[in-house]
């Protein structure tokens, strides 16, 4: 199972949030870039980075961040994917642009399906759909704007469509470190053998790690966990 920790960023910081919710945010890092580099100390192979400025704008807004993020991991030998406000073809192109290795787009995907199924051919094992779900149904637009499209509708589409991977968002776990939706997860897993499902969302304890393993969950976005010291990268690495 892969481990992937993740750098969420707002107003040049790495925050995490809870439940999505801006007005809930915790600083922990004035220096993403030092939060990078301690997680590829650790061992990290793929990192996750948010633009949360730009998801709740819209737009990006922290393309020179992620550019120089971007860099650092690539000198350690480290993939990088991005997301947070890729609302249209011209967004993703410029994310792609930091030389971030996937980009991971939601609201698009549900807006403008067309697009997205062009993306994944013009740029084939590098766009990532986000399943980002609350009660089984897909939120977009920074997790604020509900729709009725089931998780499992968008995972089967995206995987027509030849996405790289599935980010699976349980929303009412992330941030609060309550457990990772396992049954969720894997359930989408299943739908879609042949696309890799990506958990994020709940995980508290290496208990947690256990049991996406068990359950054959072959990657997982951390969190919170990690910037608690709940275990370290190293202690999840070794669980993975």
């Amino acid at each position: 199972m892969l481990a992937i920790p993740a750098i969420d960023l707002m107003g040049g910081k790495a925050v995490r949030l809870r439940e999505g919710d801006p007005r809930r945010a915790t600083v922990y890092a004035d220096d993403p870039g030092a939060a990078l580099r301690d997680f590829l100390a650790a061992g990290a192979r793929r990192i996750h980075v948010v633009d949360l400025d730009g998801a709740f704008a819209g737009r990006p807004v922290q393309t020179d961040l992620i550019r120089e993020l971007v860099g650092i991991a690539h000198a350690a030998g480290a993939e990088v994917e991005v997301g947070g406000g890729l609302r249209d073809v011209a967004a993703v192109t410029a994310v792609l642009d930091t030389g971030a290795d996937y980009v991971v787009v939601g609201t698009l995907a549900v807006r403008d399906p067309d697009a997205v199924s062009l993306l994944c051919r013009q740029y084939p094992g590098r766009i990532i759909v986000a399943i980002d779900a609350r009660d089984g149904l897909v939120a977009m637009a920074g997790w604020q704007e509900p729709t009725t499209v089931p998780a499992l509708a968008l995972a089967k589409t995206a995987a027509i469509w030849g996405a790289a991977a599935l980010l699976h968002t349980d929303i009412a776990r992330d941030g609060l470190q309550c457990g990772p939706a396992v049954d969720a997860t894997i359930s989408l897993q299943r739908a879609v053998p042949s696309v890799l499902v990506i958990a994020s969302g709940g995980v508290g304890s290496l208990a947690d790690l256990d049991a996406l393993r068990a359950a054959d969950v072959r990657a997982v976005v951390l969190g919170r966990a990690l910037y608690e010291g709940s275990f370290t990268l190293e202690e999840a690495l070794a669980r993975c």
